[in-house]
C-alpha cells in the first residue's frame, strides 16, 4: 500500500523509507525504525507547505505526546530536590529545573508551589527520556514563559482546536478583544489559561473558544454578539 500526503493512516501503517541523502523532518505520529517511518497514531498524514516536515494529523485528540519546542501549559504537583514534577497532560510528568528561570541562581530560586500553572517550553521530547521544561529561551528570557498570575481559569480543549485558534487569521481573538480585555495563554497540550476583568467576563471567553470549533468566521461574530448581549445584564 503506498500512502500519499492527505491518506488516512493508522498505527503501524508504513509510510516509507527514511532517504538520508535529504533533509527530513518528522514530527508528531511518526517514527522511525530501521530506516522505515511507520505511523503511531491515527490521524491524516499531512506535510508543512515550503518544508519538509511530515506528521500526522491527530484529529480531535485529547492525549497529548510531547513534541520538542512546542509551549505548554502545566501544573506543578511536586517539588523533589532542585526539580519540578509539572503535570502537561501527557502519559508521563514533565521536570522542571528551578535554574530554568530568568535570573535564577542557587541563591534566587524562583517562588513556585505546588498547585501553580506553568506556560514552558520542550526542549526534550523522547519515548527513552522524561519530558524536559524550561521557562526561558535561546536567550535566557522569559518573554512569555514562566509562571502564570494567580485566578482566571483553566481548562482543556482538543488538540486540533489549539491547532485551530493559534492559527494567525483566525478570528475569534480579536473579535472577543474589541469588547472584552482579558489575557490569555494557550498551550498547545490542549490546556488553556484565561483572566478577564471579571468572572462573568472569564467564562463567556472560556465558552466562546470551546463554542468556536465547529463555527465558520461569520458563526464567530455572531456568537460574540449573543455574549456581548448576555454580559451587558451581568
Amino acid at each position: 500500500m503506498h500512502i500519499t500526503v492527505g491518506d488516512v493512516v493508522l498505527p503501524g501503517d508504513l509510510i516509507g523509507e527514511q532517504d538520508e541523502l535529504k533533509k527530513v523532518v518528522y514530527g508528531p505520529g511518526l517514527r522511525v525504525h530501521q530506516n522505515q517511518i511507520y505511523a503511531v497514531t491515527s490521524g491524516i498524514f499531512k506535510k508543512k507547505p515550503d518544508a519538509n516536515y511530515y506528521y500526522v494529523d491527530t484529529f480531535h485528540q485529547k492525549r497529548y505526546v510531547p513534541v520538542r519546542s512546542e509551549d505548554v501549559l502545566g501544573v506543578v504537583t511536586n517539588k523533589s530536590g532542585d526539580i519540578f514534577k509539572v503535570d502537561i497532560g501527557s502519559s508521563e510528568q514533565a521536570s522542571l529545573s528551578y535554574l530554568a528561570f530568568e535570573g535564577a541562581t542557587k541563591k534566587n530560586r524562583p517562588d513556585i508551589q505546588v498547585g501553580d500553572l506553568v506556560f514552558a517550553k520542550l526542549v526534550v521530547a523522547s519515548r527513552d527520556m522524561e519530558p524536559e521544561l524550561v521557562c526561558v529561551d535561546s536567550y535566557g528570557k522569559k518573554g512569555k514563559l514562566g509562571p502564570l498570575p494567580e485566578g482566571g481559569f483553566v481548562f482543556s480543549c482538543s488538540l486540533n482546536l489549539v491547532r485551530k485558534i493559534l492559527k494567525k487569521d483566525y478570528p475569534l481573538f480579536n473579535v472577543l478583544g474589541k469588547d472584552i480585555s482579558y489575557e490569555i495563554s494557550v498551550g498547545m497540550n490542549g490546556k488553556v489559561w484565561v483572566k478577564a476583568a471579571t468572572i462573568p467576563q472569564t467564562i463567556a471567553v472560556c465558552n466562546a473558544i470551546l463554542a468556536a470549533e465547529h463555527k465558520t468566521k461569520d458563526e464567530i461574530d455572531e456568537m460574540s454578539k449573543q455574549i456581548l448581549k448576555m454580559l451587558a445584564y451581568c
